[in-house]
């Protein structure tokens, strides 16, 4: 039986940088957001903390930034308190999370990018970036982002009908 790091591996078509855990199973049991500690074993900044493995979802997600959708969510912040309120949220835990996971642990950074939000944004950043990582906090933690959460409702489907790590 392969472990979970083996079958992110498959996923992703590399070896994991700096995989801790995962955060998010998909409905047929494989991993389909992994949470990354905050350095590699190089103690190199890793500054995306939730990341999307399930191949589904990466192409899913990358369909939704191919038609737009980082410039048409990243207006949809600045237009919206509401999300606007959501995002810094989020970056905010995702500070507490990162620094919760460094254990004390600075790496080669001195610890700077343990100070950036999600997707590796630096404070104030305009830009979402990456629709991948707001996703990914979100299924990572449900109930507590709703820009990401919104992001996700636009997946159609969510989930495949088939297992796409190894068609199961």
């Amino acid at each position: 039986m392969a472990t979970d790091r083996e079958i992110v591996a498959r996923q992703i078509g590399r070896e994991p940088r700096a995989f801790s855990r995962v955060a998010l199973r998909c409905p047929f049991g494989r991993p389909a957001v992994t949470e990354q500690s905050p350095y590699d074993p190089h103690g190199e900044p890793f500054p995306t903390t939730y990341y999307v493995t399930c191949r589904h979802l990466v192409q899913a997600i990358s369909r939704l930034e191919a038609a737009g959708g980082v410039e048409r969510w990243t207006q949809a912040v600045h237009d919206d308190a509401r999300l606007r309120q959501s995002r810094a949220d989020a970056d905010e835990a995702q500070r507490r999370i990162r620094s919760e996971l460094a254990a004390g642990a600075t790496g080669r950074d001195g610890g700077a990018s343990l100070e950036l939000g999600v997707g590796g944004a630096a404070p104030g950043a305009g830009s979402l970036k990456c629709l991948h990582a707001h996703a990914a906090f979100a299924l990572a933690n449900p109930g507590t982002y709703e820009l990401g959460e919104r992001i996700v409702a636009e997946l159609d489907p969510l989930w495949p009908v088939r297992c796409c790590t190894d068609g199961g």
